[in-house]
């Protein structure tokens, strides 16, 4: 059985925030409540109240202002003595990076954000940082590597009743199910992630699952206007808790929707859009993915061919480097798609990203991820303490 979703991101004076608070008025309430920390010397209350500033700022899209806050979040926590709090900071600062496409260094943050949440005794701050070691590996496409993870970190959140985890491992493993063709199980999983989000009054989580409900929908029934209404409802709620990232990918998904209905000209209108919306927010992985939606509509609809095989080449060189395997494959069967032929791959000079989810042993289970996090402790830390000067 579980109960209404919480957000425990929120801490302090503010854990009377709901889940479903509007961003901007989380940014406010926290912009408050830390400046009377500061003012009192108050430097674990600055903390938390700066982990909610860091965190409205990061799921509004504004990049800059959100590392600014987490780091300020880690030193006071560090000033004060506070391991969890620490733990909170990385585990936030570690979620922007992989946001931003730095995965190595979210890897790193991540990391020793589940060590310090064990350290710390805070088991919710280490199975968020363990959740977002296990989304970075997923999202690189490494799906044998995290999805015991998936499976252990949704075993832990069906035992505590946490419904907001609960709904977010499945939806993890509901997406690596589709993305590899198990349609039937996908859309069972995310079923029920809707299901269990709606009765926890998680809005965030139930627009997530209707975006995949709609994908399956498109892809596996053709139903494009049941898709497009579940789309449509998730926009909704997206639109009245100004989620901006989630609405990014919901106007990317409606553009996927319509180009699998031969809908080209607006399924350019909608990848134009999200293209627009990636690029506000500094999301390069979004910022691919709209980029091979619109460079495959504009190919629909006439494009020179030249230009839409430039495109796609320049794409598969920007999504190997920064690491995104599943994504690249999708470059790949667009060029099959489309007729385009592919030249040999040039050097461009730039050394690959590293930090891969098999580089991290992921797949072993938690403890290796703890030990692997421990030996990364010294990088990641002197990561946080740079932070701190």
């Amino acid at each position: 059985m579980y109960g209404k979703a919480r957000a425990p991101e929120y801490q302090g004076a503010l854990t009377t925030l709901s889940v479903n608070s509007s961003l901007v008025d989380v940014l406010a309430a926290g912009t408050e409540q830390l400046r009377a920390a500061e003012r009192a010397g108050q430097r674990g209350e600055a903390a938390r109240s700066g982990l909610a500033v860091a965190e409205a700022h990061r799921r509004l899209g504004q990049v800059r202002e959100a590392d600014l806050a987490w780091k300020a979040s880690y030193r006071a926590a560090r000033d004060a003595g506070d391991v969890a709090a620490m733990a909170w900071a990385l585990w936030s600062g570690g979620t922007l990076a992989r946001q931003r496409g730095a995965f190595p260094l979210a890897w790193r943050l991540l990391g020793l954000a589940a060590e310090l949440g064990e350290r710390g005794g805070d088991i919710v701050a280490r199975g968020y940082s363990l959740a977002g070691l296990a989304e970075t590996g997923r999202i690189q496409g490494d799906y044998e590597a995290v999805g015991r993870l998936h499976e252990q970190l949704l075993a832990e959140a069906r035992r505590r009743g946490e419904a907001r985890h609960t709904v977010w491992a499945l939806e993890g493993i509901a997406q690596m199910h589709r993305n590899s063709g198990a349609y039937d199980t996908a859309y069972g999983l995310f079923e029920e992630a809707a299901e269990i989000a709606e009765r926890a009054e998680d809005r965030r989580g139930h627009a997530w699952a209707l975006r995949g409900l709609a994908d399956v929908v498109s892809v596996r029934d053709g139903d494009t206007g049941r898709a497009l209404a579940l789309l449509a409802e998730a926009e909704t709620t997206c639109r009245d808790m100004n989620l901006s990232s989630a609405l990014a990918y919901n106007h990317k998904m409606q553009g996927n929707v319509l180009y699998r209905a031969g809908r080209w000209a607006e399924a350019r209108e909608r990848y134009e859009l999200a293209l627009d919306e990636f690029r506000a927010m500094g999301e390069p992985r979004g910022e691919a993915l709209a980029r091979l939606g619109l460079a495959k509509s504009l190919a629909r609809l006439g494009r020179d061919r030249a230009e839409t095989a430039d495109e796609l080449a320049d794409l598969a060189r920007t999504l190997e480097r920064i690491g995104l395997r599943h994504a690249r494959q999708m470059v790949t069967r667009a060029q099959e798609e489309l007729g385009i032929d592919t030249a040999p791959r040039t050097d461009t000079g730039a050394a690959p990203e590293t930090g891969t989810a098999t580089s991290t042993g992921v797949g072993v289970g938690t403890g290796t991820i703890l030990k692997t996090a421990a030996t990364a402790t010294a990088t990641a830390t002197a990561t946080g303490e740079e932070a701190a000067r």
